[in-house]
């Protein structure tokens, strides 16, 4: 009986290992098909939250589970405020990847670890132990050799922005990882369904002031990739992961994420024929590190 249990175990934990790591591979991908979508960044982060709310809220209603209602109000305030900095955090990086490369759009994005680091002590009173501060300097060591700034110099023009860009992403979504600390008692997928709902609402204001919504014209091939994006890399990656995670350590899952942000660089050096420079290599690996190191 004791083996059979360890058995049913190691089963269920290999199983909840293949899920997150395809969930990691999955986001991995992102800039790579943002590259081939003709879309304005606005238009497709309001399909994404659109199309993965529905695929989820479908999930669920599959499932027999029923989306809450009766939240308290500071519990709705919290989550459509994130889902409104999710929708805008999106547009960003999606601008990242079209003034820089996939590679440093992505470093850039991931110094949200160390934001959030640096931030904790404001929100949470969490101290800012020696190591801590240490990850945060090797952190931005790594963010100045991706941009180039210790070799040729800041950065100018389009590279330059993508880089503002990217970090303002990684601020964004900081401040998501802070509010989503503060909602309690909301179980993972109606979180998600309440969040992705409000990116793609929130953003409908600004949408319609730019005229975003006028004169859209997709190739049966884009329109397939927008699919995809919405359905795969948005519904079908967050159900993965989250259907991974009870079955996880939370060091294990910690570890496991940074396939996303390996990954989105080996595809873009890959695919895109986007390599990093010697220097650049170096910032990944203290960017993420530090990260990796920080959250141990």
């Amino acid at each position: 009986m004791k083996n059979e249990n360890t058995s049913k175990k190691k089963n269920t934990s290999s199983r909840s290992l293949l899920m997150l790591a395809a969930s990691m591979l999955i986001f991995g991908t992102i800039g790579v098909f943002r590259r081939s979508i003709p879309l304005t960044s606005g238009l497709l982060s309001f399909i994404r939250g659109a199309v993965g709310s529905v695929f989820l809220l479908a999930f669920v209603k599959l499932r027999g589970r029923k989306v809450r209602q009766g939240l308290p109000a500071r519990t709705v305030w919290l989550l459509l405020l994130s889902g409104a900095a999710i929708g805008v955090n999106w547009i960003l990086l999606f601008e990242a990847y079209n003034y820089t490369t996939v590679a440093t759009a992505t470093l850039c994005y991931y110094m949200e670890p160390t934001i959030v680091v640096l931030l904790s002590p404001l929100f949470f009173r969490e101290k800012l132990t020696g190591k801590k501060l240490a990850c945060a300097a090797a952190a931005l060591a790594g963010m100045v050799l991706v941009s180039g700034a210790a070799g040729e110099g800041l950065p100018h023009g389009g590279s330059l922005r993508g880089i503002a860009l990217g970090l303002s992403a990684a601020l964004l979504y900081a401040a998501v990882v802070i509010m989503n600390k503060m909602i309690r008692g909301v179980d993972p997928y109606e979180k998600t369904i309440l969040q992705l709902a409000s990116a793609s609402v929130c953003l409908i204001p600004y949408l319609i002031a730019t005229g975003q919504f006028s004169n859209v014209k997709l190739s049966a091939l884009s329109a397939v990739l927008v699919l995809i994006l919405g359905l795969v890399h948005t519904g079908l990656a967050y159900l993965l992961y989250f259907g991974s995670t009870d079955g996880l350590r939370a060091q294990t899952i910690a570890v496991m994420s940074y396939i996303d942000p390996v990954s989105a660089l080996l595809f873009s050096a890959l695919l895109l024929r986007e390599p990093l420079s010697p220097a650049g290599l170096l910032g990944a690996v203290l960017i993420l590190g530090a990260a990796f190191v920080s959250e141990r």
